[in-house]
């Protein structure tokens, strides 16, 4: 099957980049052709070897905007997106490949592809949703509704159920997400091998560095523990805006002196964000967030694919700890907890290793990449 993806997000880096990636090189090797439709002056972080083919019309930023001049650029913004599937359903109607995936769609897509040619597409269209909150599911659900007479028209979420919070539509699929995994450097985990008693534990702190992280409390529950192992700590952040770059820098400024704590201030990609992770025994996830609730953790996924056992707040896609016990949970936001969940991973770590192991194993293998390019290519197929 020819296979086109639509991608008009652009980032330098993160999870977005590694889930085209999985796309692309998982539907690869069940056979499949792959290529990308992307916007005018659209740059990729990452070169995917596939065919990349333009579309008129340029991504509308937010960037810098706000007041009335956002609600203009919105409306400029879905514009362009109707202007894109036209010329896809031209595409589509021509032959120019067999299914079309959007990658990471939202409800306003599909609202948006209810006054669009492309509803009556020739070729199956795969919409794919990270995940919905309690405020997004009636407006999905009633846009989901809307396109229920078209049958190329698949809206997929990535999630842990069957359902919607105990709704349903006939017309969307489910699926879970997948995990990222090391693609660009020689290493696999080691099965449960144990740590020498007198090795330091290396647990790491990663990803895009957030305020809504509270990565200032997290390191004042960390020092505040009592541990009776050697440990080390490494946190590695990358930045996006100013302010968190300042704040990011500030907080290195004054934990920075403190013994067994390592800071990185850096965006990672590809084999170096791949070896960091194979570098550290466990990671850590302390945020706390609703969203976290609804929306898979791209943070989390990285762990089990890396078979990394974590400390995560109890909203981190509780589903996957109910099935899997792959690490430590506390309590989101109660700092007194996350004190508590460090001392008790850290210390009881080597006798509980081998558990960690048996069972970051099987989660590995439940959402793997290639189950989940299955799931997409099956779908599709539909």
């Amino acid at each position: 099957m020819r296979i086109a993806i639509f991608e008009n997000i652009m980032t330098p880096g993160g999870h977005e980049v590694d889930f085209d990636r999985i796309l692309v090189e998982e539907l690869t090797k069940l056979g499949h052709e792959v290529s990308f439709y992307v916007p005018e002056g659209f740059c990729f972080a990452l070169d995917y070897h596939v065919p990349v083919h333009t579309l008129r019309g340029a991504v509308v930023s937010y960037h810098d905007v706000r007041g009335v001049h956002r609600l203009m650029r919105t409306a400029a913004r879905e514009l362009r997106r109707l202007s894109w599937y036209r010329q896809l359903a031209a595409l589509a109607s021509a032959g120019a490949f067999d299914a079309l995936i959007l990658p990471t769609s939202t409800y306003r897509y599909l609202r948006a592809l209810a006054q669009s040619r492309l509803r009556r597409s020739p070729v199956p269209v795969l919409f794919i949703l990270h995940g919905i909150n309690p405020h997004e599911a009636p407006k999905f659900l009633r846009a989901a509704a809307r396109l229920a007479p078209f049958p190329a028209i698949r809206p997929t979420v990535l999630t842990f159920s069957q359902s919607i919070f105990g709704e349903t539509a006939p017309n969307v699929r489910y699926l879970y997400p997948p995990t990222f995994v090391p693609r660009d450097i020689d290493w696999r985990p080691a099965a449960g091998q144990r740590l020498a008693p007198d090795a330091p534990l290396t647990i790491g702190f990663f990803g895009q560095y957030r305020r809504e992280k509270r990565l200032r409390d997290f390191l004042e529950a960390y020092f505040a523990g009592h541990y009776t192992r050697p440990v080390r700590l490494l946190v590695q952040g990358s930045t996006m805006h100013p302010e968190d770059a300042e704040d990011f820098e500030r907080i290195i400024g004054e934990y920075a002196g403190r013994g067994g704590v390592t800071f990185l201030h850096k965006g990672l990609i590809g084999a170096d964000w791949q070896r960091a992770i194979a570098g550290v025994d466990a990671l850590l996830m302390p945020y706390s967030a609703p969203r976290y609730r609804y929306h898979w953790g791209g943070m989390l996924f990285t762990a089990i694919g890396f078979e990394k056992p974590v400390v995560a707040s109890d909203d981190m896609n509780p589903e996957v700890f109910a099935a899997y016990p792959i690490g430590r949970t506390f309590p989101s936001g109660d700092l007194g907890a996350l004190k508590a969940a460090l001392e008790e991973f850290i210390n009881t770590f080597d006798e509980r290793q081998p558990q960690y192991a048996a069972a970051l194993a099987q989660a590995a293998a439940t959402y793997s990449p290639a189950n989940f390019a299955r799931g997409i290519a099956a779908i599709l197929a539909q």
